[in-house]
């Protein structure tokens, strides 16, 4: 009864309201780093720079050029230092972006540099097809790289060129030999697929899964389609619009077509069982972003980074962080924040949640718990809760909603780069942006 149309546009709804003031984002100085968290942190490194600006896009990245890249990673592991010299200390570092490893020797100069001032665990790093060589393989693994995280998105070919990465990163066929090639080089190989694109039909995504199963990969991530307002008007023209309707249709295809080899560890990461991690977002309590449109969670307080490449770079030349915005969530916000990522991440831990925020964490929470079991998508247990297969599918809805939300903050940043670039002394951010 309750899987319909009617109660996803209700919980929806629900959880845009619960959930209006997380980005209410104002101007910081951000002259020095953050105090440490009380907690465990893990540090997100963000490399905006693509070969290729594919149009359904709406994560902070720039038409790639070697000697700006270059200025920009010396930017980056300079802010790095400060960090580490104000006493921060990361458990582990996630290379995203962009294509972090369109600079192969600057990336692991830069790991090398994150692995000599801070005691990591996980090295995780984004990349796309084409850096599939074995000379880049060998220095990513050398390096200590425990997580690779490959950008396919579709094996379909003519899907791949609507996305205009047929011609820049080869046909799908050539991407899974690529692929295949990389399999058992790293502790986890992950696959990066989306679902619910303009023209995919139900029989290609079913194809795409089938051909992951036999690469050789041990995780994949598949993500709906998530855009913002300006991106989703490119779209139209090059790929047409998604749609929505799809999303439970293609959703629960993925889940039974992964089954039983390759188990959820996030509602919308799979692994194969026993093997891999998942993404920091649902384990870490704490996380600091560096680099150019990097967003840090320090202890209930959300920074975001200049998204200005040349006013990036002005700051850390002056001393200073990449910080420009921030925003303290009050202590409900927090809880809410908290009950959405542990969510996502498959279960909520009852001690856990008591050693952070006391009793007060089910009183807050308590009608956002109880909705969760009355609509069968978490169930209690002995430890707290565990999400279901039902609830997996809203989880899915609520955490694209919140990454929307975020493009939607990316696209007012983005206008006002362009200010940046006018010089616009720095410190100055857009007017407050809410979540939808």
């Amino acid at each position: 009864m309750f899987d319909s149309p009617i109660t996803d546009a209700l919980l929806l709804r629900i959880f845009r309201f619960r959930t209006r003031g997380f980005l209410r984002m104002e101007e910081s100085a951000g002259e020095v780093p953050p105090r440490p968290a009380l907690g465990g942190c893990y540090l997100y490194v963000h490399i905006p720079f693509c070969e290729v600006l594919c149009p359904f896009c709406s994560f902070h990245r720039v038409q790639h050029c070697h000697e700006h890249a270059r200025r920009y990673f010396s930017a980056l592991r300079n802010e790095i230092c400060l960090y580490a010299d104000a006493g921060h200390q990361f458990t582990g570092v996630y290379f995203g972006g962009g294509t972090p490893t369109i600079e192969p020797e600057e990336l692991v100069e830069t790991i090398a540099l994150v692995r000599g001032r801070f005691a990591v665990r996980e090295i995780s790093v984004e990349t796309n097809p084409k850096d599939l060589r074995p000379e880049v393989l060998a220095r990513l693994r050398a390096a200590g790289v425990t997580r690779l995280s490959v950008g396919v998105q579709s094996f379909d070919d003519e899907l791949l060129r609507e996305m205009e990465r047929y011609e820049k990163y080869g046909s799908g066929a050539e991407v899974a030999e690529h692929i295949r090639a990389a399999a058992g080089l790293f502790p986890t190989l992950n696959v990066d697929l989306i679902f619910n694109q303009p023209h995919q039909s139900l029989a290609s995504l079913e194809r795409d899964l089938e051909i992951f199963r036999t690469l050789g990969a041990n995780q994949v991530s598949c993500y709906p389609l998530m855009t913002s307002p300006t991106v989703l008007r490119r779209m139209s023209d090059a790929m047409g619009t998604p749609d929505r309707g799809r999303l439970r249709t293609f959703f629960e295809t993925i889940r039974r077509r992964l089954a039983p080899d390759f188990k959820p560890t996030s509602a919308w990461c799979f692994t194969r069982t026993g093997e891999g991690s998942d993404e920091y977002l649902t384990t870490a309590d704490n996380y600091v972003g560096v680099g150019s449109g990097a967003f840090s969670y320090l202890d209930g307080t959300l920074h975001a980074t200049t998204f200005s490449l040349n006013a990036y770079e002005q700051r850390i030349a002056q001393g200073l962080t990449g910080i420009v915005a921030h925003h303290q969530l009050s202590a409900a916000d927090q809880m809410r924040y908290v009950l959405l990522v542990r969510m996502f991440g498959l279960g909520l831990d009852r001690e856990w949640a008591l050693r952070r925020h006391g009793k007060k964490f089910f009183r807050t929470l308590w009608g956002e718990l109880r909705t969760l079991e009355l609509l069968g998508a978490a169930r209690r247990t002995e430890h707290g809760w565990q999400l279901t297969e039902r609830g997996m599918y809203w989880l899915m809805l609520m955490m694209s909603e919140f990454f929307e939300a975020v493009n939607g903050y990316r696209e007012a940043m983005r206008v006002h780069a362009g200010l940046e670039r006018e010089a616009v002394p720095l410190g100055g951010v857009p007017q407050p942006v809410a979540a939808p």
